[in-house]
């Protein structure tokens, strides 16, 4: 389905799970995913949950032609999709770029959030970082998204994954260049991330109930940094998943949705 946002832009979005359900789960992609990218969590909130999938504008089936959006903009669209199926609080659950998406909406509608959880999330760059994020954006002005993609995976996908892949991977490639074949669209993606300053300290004013997941092994963002994100967020909760990396929907399925439901279903304060 797509939503006209305010601004006249298509945001596609799926519902799925129990559509009678009295909880609803939101969950952002990643940079390049799309919807599909949450396809394997399914099972494990389908029967409680309904199931809220987004493409944020530059992603999946989403509007690709379009100004440059900063997050609060994202945060936006997200909100606008809440409104259009009339769903007043939610739990948000965003991965990496998502995580951000998620973020921003925690301070900027408080009131429509029941429990945030943030995976492979992050705050503020380092130059660590910033070195990993201008080798895809080189990639990405050589030799489109195929070869950025390339760059990618050793940085977003484990070492173990590459012994055991759930999705072989050159059809993971096939099926990420098929979603991501605008490598304008990907650029306005990117430079949301490259602008965006040191959020810790607006991080303080999150209120919602936070759970943090962040794999051990994760070379694009390390541990520490999302440990910067737990000393921020008053009262959240950090759980580290051992000998993962970055993609947690697809590297830790079960122990991802594991350590959410155990959250969602555990009384909060």
């Amino acid at each position: 389905m797509f939503l006209k946002t305010s601004d006249q832009l298509d945001v596609y979005y799926e519902i799925a799970g129990n559509q009678q359900g009295t909880q609803t789960i939101v969950f952002l992609n990643g940079l390049s995913q799309s919807t599909m990218a949450w396809a394997l969590m399914f099972p494990y909130f389908k029967k409680d949950f309904k199931i809220v999938l987004i493409d944020f504008v530059f992603q999946g089936q989403s509007s690709k032609n379009a100004p440059w959006r900063n997050f609060d903009r994202h945060a936006q669209d997200v909100k606008e999709v809440l409104d259009e199926l009339k769903i007043e609080q939610t739990n948000l659950a965003g991965l990496s770029y998502g995580s951000i998406v998620a973020q921003h909406f925690a301070l900027l509608y408080p009131n429509r959030l029941q429990n945030l959880i943030l995976m492979s999330t992050f705050a503020h760059k380092t130059p660590y970082y910033e070195a990993i994020e201008t080798s895809w954006w080189r990639a990405l002005e050589v030799g489109g998204y195929g070869l950025m993609l390339d760059v990618m995976l050793p940085s977003v996908l484990g070492e173990s994954y590459f012994k055991n892949p759930i999705i072989p991977i050159d059809l993971m490639k096939q099926a990420r260049a098929d979603a991501n074949s605008s490598s304008e669209a990907l650029f306005k993606l990117m430079r949301a991330t490259k602008e965006r300053p040191d959020y810790r300290p607006m991080l303080r004013n999150i209120k919602t109930p936070t759970l943090i997941i962040h794999g051990e092994k994760d070379l694009l963002l390390s541990v520490a940094l999302a440990y910067e994100v737990h000393k921020a967020i008053p009262h959240s909760q950090l759980e580290i998943i051992p000998q993962v990396g970055h993609t947690l929907n697809l590297e830790a399925i079960a122990q991802t949705s594991q350590l959410i439901l155990a959250f969602l279903n555990e009384p909060q304060p």
